[in-house]
């Protein structure tokens, strides 16, 4: 088939676009104006009779609701195009076709694929494929105002958080296992209810009373199934359902927020965005801006049309695509079921500087200045650090009180072990378990971040992979957990710090998620970060008694295709 001959300049004269969206459940068309800054959604979602969604019913549906969502919104755009002054009654009436790509059911995708080509092809205008997730994230931003958000996306299959550096959105952190709303899916079809089950979740906790369920929480990173499986068996052994649906929320959302503000800390920005079909949620939007009130953040929540899943946001970022030439010939428009974010070429985005490295929050408090961390407070007096968890308002009391407490008696007792296996850490000077505090040493003059070097970054291997063999992770090895600085004519030497996410394992899966979370942080944080990520693989290698097998399993984890 030959190339798509566009009948506009792909750089300019974008003024109307068609966007189709159908990745899973929702055949969505929209037409978006954009000197007017206006969307038009047409949407026909899928209702299954019972359970979660089905690919070949889901597939169905789209193969009916797709050709009709399409022609009601073309309509809307031949009426506004027969106002134009610079179009003729011949001329088409929109100037792009912006499709989902993925990620998505494939047959799904499929389908929305071969329409938009269709389309494309029927007005002779350019084929834009837009990523979905990154729609989430981009039209979240474009209605912010907002300069350079982090981005929290919530839907069904997928979770993570992002931010935007050299040229692509950076994944911070990510589901390890399953996407939130598929999680609560799983849940709610234990019960017998039907899709979606989110909203029924939503409604149930509203009259119930916390349960307490697993937390789980790696750096930046979080897993579902583990909670999953435990509200499964709180329900079948006589828990209310409205108690459990009240874990459910209080605990998976507390995860979310929590790695939403750690990479607030990690980045130093001070802008977040709510993104997918999940950020609908009540109490996810409460807590999220509870914790950005609390550390002087700003939260922008798209409306609701444009959180869950929708063509709107397709046509949108399908428009800034158009505008900077990234189209698609057809040969070329093959969807892609495993589409992630962080594989798109952010090319509407070019040009743009990139950040100075982060600095620390620091908040004025009478006579001193305190660093503000992810959850903690840190206050320097002198040679001394004090390190005070405070209490997260948007956590249920219990959830919080327990996470402060089990956190600062595991980071006194594994920043001591790794002192006894080597590794350079602050020592321990006195530590109140009750009032979460930890008094250290002081130890190095920046954190990591401020001060990368590829000899920096071998050091973090090297202390990684002594502390796995002594059975230990850090659990955050970000590169605001790492110190550097001079310490006895050494300029080079690196401290680990904060080692409250720790814990006992001798699992090659735990041990290569420490070095995925140190990866993770460079990439949001520095300009080289395969190469810094490359020697401290090296370094962990020449050091570690089993290397090469943790280095295997941490191939296998960031290529586990996560978002499904």
């Amino acid at each position: 088939m030959a190339p798509l001959t566009p009948s506009v300049d792909e750089s300019e004269g974008i003024q109307r676009v068609l966007g189709i969206e159908g990745t899973a459940w929702a055949a969505s068309a929209a037409v978006y104006e954009v000197d007017a800054d206006e969307v038009t959604i047409e949407s026909d979602p899928y209702q299954p009779e019972s359970g979660g969604i089905h690919p070949r019913e889901a597939a169905e549906h789209m193969s009916e609701a797709v050709p009709s969502v399409v022609e009601t919104v073309l309509e809307t755009a031949r009426d506004r195009a027969a106002d134009d002054e610079d179009r003729g009654p011949d001329d088409a009436p929109i100037d792009a076709v912006a499709f989902s790509r993925g990620p998505g059911l494939g047959p799904c995708l499929r389908i929305v694929g071969t329409a938009a080509r269709a389309v494309a092809q029927r007005f002779d205008v350019p084929l834009v494929g837009v990523n979905h997730m990154v729609a989430h994230l981009e039209v979240g931003r474009h209605y912010s105002g907002f300069d350079r958000p982090v981005c929290l996306n919530a839907s069904g299959a997928n979770a993570h958080v992002l931010a935007y550096r050299n040229g692509r959105y950076r994944v911070l952190g990510e589901t390890m296992d399953t996407g939130v709303g598929n999680a609560l899916d799983k849940f709610t079809r234990h019960v017998g209810w039907s899709h979606p089950g989110g909203p029924k979740v939503e409604d149930h906790a509203k009259r119930g009373e916390y349960v307490d369920l697993p937390y789980v929480v790696k750096g930046m990173d979080f897993s579902f199934s583990g909670i999953m499986s435990a509200a499964k068996d709180e329900y079948d052994s006589g828990t209310p359902v409205e108690d459990v649906c009240r874990g459910l929320e209080e605990t998976v959302f507390a995860m979310l927020t929590e790695v939403s503000e750690r990479a607030l800390s990690l980045t130093g920005r001070e802008e977040l965005v709510l993104g997918g079909g999940v950020g609908q949620n009540e109490r996810l939007q409460g807590m999220l801006r509870e914790m950005c009130a609390q550390r002087g953040a700003e939260l922008s929540v798209p409306e609701n049309r444009f959180l869950r899943d929708n063509a709107g946001m397709i046509a949108v970022l399908g428009a800034k695509m158009a505008a900077a030439g990234d189209t698609l010939a057809i040969e070329d428009s093959a969807v892609d079921s495993d589409f992630r974010p962080d594989e798109v070429a952010v090319s509407w985005r070019a040009g743009e500087p990139e950040p100075a490295p982060a600095a620390a929050t620091r908040v004025e408090t009478g006579e001193t200045a305190e660093q503000r961390g992810a959850e903690a407070t840190v206050s320097v007096e002198g040679d001394r650090v004090v390190k005070r968890r405070i209490p997260r308002s948007y956590r249920h009391p219990a959830l919080d009180e327990r996470l402060r407490r089990e956190r600062t008696r595991i980071e006194a007792r594994l920043t001591s072990e790794a002192r006894r296996c080597g590794v350079p850490t602050p020592l321990v000077l006195d530590v109140d378990t009750a009032e979460s505090t930890i008094v250290f040493q002081r130890v190095g003059d920046r954190d990591l971040d401020a001060g990368l070097t590829a000899e920096r970054a071998r050091a973090v291997g090297r202390h990684l992979a002594t502390i796995h063999d002594a059975g230990f992770v850090h659990g955050d090895p970000t590169t605001r957990n790492v110190r550097v600085g001079s310490s006895e004519g050494n300029t080079n030497r690196v401290f680990l710090i904060d080692f409250g996410l720790g814990y006992h394992t001798g699992h090659e899966e735990d041990h290569a998620m420490d070095l995925h979370v140190f990866a993770q942080s460079l990439t949001g944080t520095a300009d080289e970060a395969d190469r810094l990520q490359a020697a401290a693989e090296d370094a962990y290698r020449a050091t570690s008694q089993r290397g090469e097998t943790v280095l295997d399993r941490l191939r296998a984890v960031e290529g586990r295709g996560r978002y499904r």
